[in-house]
């Protein structure tokens, strides 16, 4: 499926606003309603929509510590690589996890109750013998630009 400059504009208001009604997003893309939800549907069936959640105020929850953490492996073979995903895929308190060019390998993003609870988390992953070397991690004090969605029409001009 190729996609146009509609496509686009349909992706891009519904990752700001999920929960738009079809006539409000055919409205902002300059359809009518029932070409604007074929799109849509189309969008979905094709995979560029994986699905719809809610945006949750964590902060109105309680207190969290979010880290980003630098980690450097000792071997770069792929079972290595492979070694150390399979085991922080499964730590729900990983939120983002990249391979990155550069002095390390793994930028990764925690969300924690607290510093106890991340140190302990990375204790046990550097006693498993997963491969990590070192680690170097970054505290966030505050967070003053996060967005939710990304730039679609920049990123994709039509």
């Amino acid at each position: 499926m190729k996609l146009d400059r509609i496509d686009i504009k349909i992706l891009h208001e519904l990752q700001k606003n999920g929960r738009i009604t079809n006539v409000e997003l055919a409205e902002l893309v300059h359809l009518s309603p029932s070409p604007c939800l074929m799109r849509v549907k189309k969008l979905q069936s094709e995979g560029y929509i994986e699905g719809y959640s809610a945006q949750v105020n964590i902060g109105k929850l309680g207190q969290t510590l979010t880290v980003f953490t630098e980690i450097t492996l000792k071997n770069h073979r792929q079972v290595d690589f492979a070694r150390f995903l399979a085991v922080v895929e499964k730590i729900d308190q990983v939120i983002e996890c990249h391979l990155v060019s550069g002095g390390y390998d793994y930028l990764m993003k925690f969300v924690t109750a607290g510093i106890g609870e991340y140190q302990t988390i990375m204790e046990r992953l550097t006693d498993m013998d997963i491969g990590i070397d070192k680690y170097f991690s970054f505290v966030v004090l505050k967070s003053p630009i996060v967005k939710a969605h990304m730039p679609l029409p920049s990123l994709f001009p039509m």
